[in-house]
């Protein structure tokens, strides 16, 4: 069941705590847990599905949570790709938190895997504000949002781990420099790690997994 207390209570505080509830459950089943943030389009779907790819040729057992508004579109493409997966809808809000997470993994069969992604919900505001537990904490933007969304969502790629800037093969088409936004994340998290991906195809998802220390 859903454990949030408000009132008087801190409810950033009781969100810390959540999470660090989940890392623990992360940690007890030997699972390395990542949350992967972006905006609807950016290619999270695809391209947690290529690193999947490449973990089960590794022998590795990977799960996924898939994260929506509504729907089960994402989770639907997981399972039909044998990953073992569940659906987690939000209703009207616009992220997954801790406590959402933790009542998700009550009946998610830990023990089946070793590495899992939460897909949260498509947008580059909301999830920066609710860590979920996760040991680290990807953003998937693509060339095809324009140079400038580091720059319009500082909050989010000042903290994460890894940034992927996806969808490079389009880059000509749309105008944009990936490199821009490369220096643009560089600036604003000089220990973050960036990957140039292409998931279509599967271009930097070795080097993904590389950064992700998968």
């Amino acid at each position: 069941m859903h454990d949030i207390r408000v009132g008087t209570e801190d409810v950033f505080k009781r969100q810390i705590e959540l999470a660090s509830r989940n890392y623990k459950l992360f940690q007890d089943h030997g699972v390395r847990a990542f949350n992967a943030m972006g905006a609807i389009g950016s290619g999270k779907t695809l391209l947690i599905l290529r690193l999947a790819e490449r973990l089960k040729e590794k022998g590795v057992r990977v799960g996924a949570i898939a994260g929506d508004v509504a729907g089960d579109d994402d989770f639907r493409r997981f399972s039909d790709a044998g990953l073992v997966a569940a659906n987690l809808n939000t209703g009207d809000d616009c992220h997954l938190d801790a406590h959402r997470v933790g009542h998700a993994l009550e009946s998610f069969p830990l023990g089946d895997v070793d590495v899992l992604f939460i897909e949260n919900v498509g947008n580059l505001v909301c999830p920066a504000d609710f860590p979920l537990g996760t040991e680290g904490d990807l953003v998937v933007i693509s060339v095809t949002e324009g140079d400038d969304m580091v720059r319009k969502h500082p909050k989010m790629f000042a903290q994460t781990d890894v940034l992927a800037v996806n969808k490079v093969d389009l880059a000509s088409f749309v105008g944009v420099d990936p490199m821009a936004l490369v220096d643009d994340y560089r600036r604003l998290n000089p220990h973050g790690k960036v990957v140039l991906t292409d998931a279509k195809s599967g271009r930097g998802a070795d080097e993904l997994l590389a950064a992700l220390g998968l």
